[in-house]
């Protein structure tokens, strides 16, 4: 059984991070349900085996606040994520307020934890439980269909949380990265990029998936501008592939020579929801640690497309449009090629890793 020191620092700083950047409601919420009803503000501190801490604070000053998690002991990193959501949910039922729909209890059940890219991270992220594998989840009786973007993200979960555990990742989110390891990492943004708006451009041209690729989504350009400010004005002669890359771009590319627009969509889905969520709160880290301001984190500015959160929804709602004229045999292909994505992701990470300590 693991203890407070079982969780490293890594673990820590993910779940705190994502929770103070993307969930501060929902630190209040749980802070006025189980200690504190007049806190006006609550700071996830850390956690442990047995329950989580926050900093609290209301009229009278600043307080220490542990809550139990409600299935403690815990011992493994995903099952932080459904802690955290079993205790807003236990907030929301005793404050009396509706819990959001994505942490609604029934979804808690189905397959416990929250969030989508980047949620732990964070995707974030996402910054950012067990989920299930293979077909999509039965609903719960009585509550009709899954949407389909609520089961491509519940079968893909595990994919997420081993991604988010590579080391170098981890590294970056922890601020103890090197510059030269987040120039790396953007350098291989670069070459994924290439190819995934390349096959993009089937979805633009489709009006049934059109919205899903808006002008303002389209990064390729910003990465250019963040690999002049760190590389210089001959960054192109300067950055290769490793081979996870290579090999990601390869797969992109096979799926838009095939014209198989699901499979397209999920690379679309895994690579842009990660930006938008937990690839925020990575811009927030590498922001502080090294000083950028625009150029440099560039890639992560999504101020043209407005509410990211809102663009969220619609983008949600499209998967759940395109779920609707697929069969389950088809959505089932397109779950397996978001988690094929998701290996993708973990093998850069892993290759960076190697490469890291090849030139060491």
């Amino acid at each position: 059984m693991k203890d407070v020191m079982n969780f490293d620092a890594a673990v820590i700083s993910a779940v705190t991070g994502h929770m103070n950047d993307d969930h501060r409601d929902d630190s209040l919420l749980i802070a006025k349900a189980f200690g504190y009803p007049e806190a006006t503000a609550s700071t996830m501190l850390g956690l442990d085996a047995q329950a989580g801490l926050w900093r609290v604070t209301d009229a009278s000053g600043e307080h220490e606040l542990r809550v139990e998690w409600p299935g403690a002991p815990i011992t493994e990193r995903p099952q932080v994520r459904r802690q955290v959501v079993e205790l807003y949910n236990a907030a929301c039922e005793k404050l009396g307020v509706p819990a959001r729909d994505e942490h609604a209890p029934a979804e808690q059940a189905a397959h416990g934890g929250h969030g989508e890219h980047g949620h732990g991270n964070p995707h974030g992220a996402h910054p950012h439980g067990p989920h299930p594998h293979g077909a999509p989840a039965a609903p719960a009786e009585g509550d009709g269909p899954k949407p389909f973007s609520r089961v491509v993200r519940e079968s893909s979960w595990s994919d997420h949380s081993s991604s988010e555990g590579a080391n170098f990742m981890e590294d970056i989110m922890r601020g103890v990265a090197s510059k030269q390891d987040y120039i790396d990492l953007v350098a291989q943004h670069y070459f994924m990029y290439e190819a995934l708006e390349e096959a993009s451009q089937l979805l633009a041209a489709d009006p049934a998936y059109a919205d899903l690729h808006p002008a303002a989504l389209v990064r390729l350009g910003t990465l250019e501008v963040d690999l002049e400010h760190l590389l210089g004005a001959n960054w192109r002669e300067e950055i290769r592939p490793v081979p996870a890359s290579a090999e990601y771009a390869a797969r992109i590319r096979e799926v838009a020579a095939e014209g198989w627009l699901p499979g397209v969509v999920a690379h679309h889905y895994t690579r842009y929801l990660g930006d938008l969520s937990g690839g925020q709160i990575i811009a927030k880290r590498v922001a502080r640690q090294h000083g950028f301001e625009s150029a440099g984190i560039e890639f992560y500015n999504f101020a043209s497309l407005g509410d990211l959160k809102a663009f969220k929804e619609t983008y949600r709602d499209g998967l759940d449009r395109i779920g609707e004229t697929l069969g389950e045999d088809e959505q089932q292909r397109m779950i397996e090629e978001v988690r094929t994505a998701y290996s993708f992701n973990t093998a850069v990470f892993v290759d960076l890793a190697a490469q890291k300590a090849a030139a060491a």
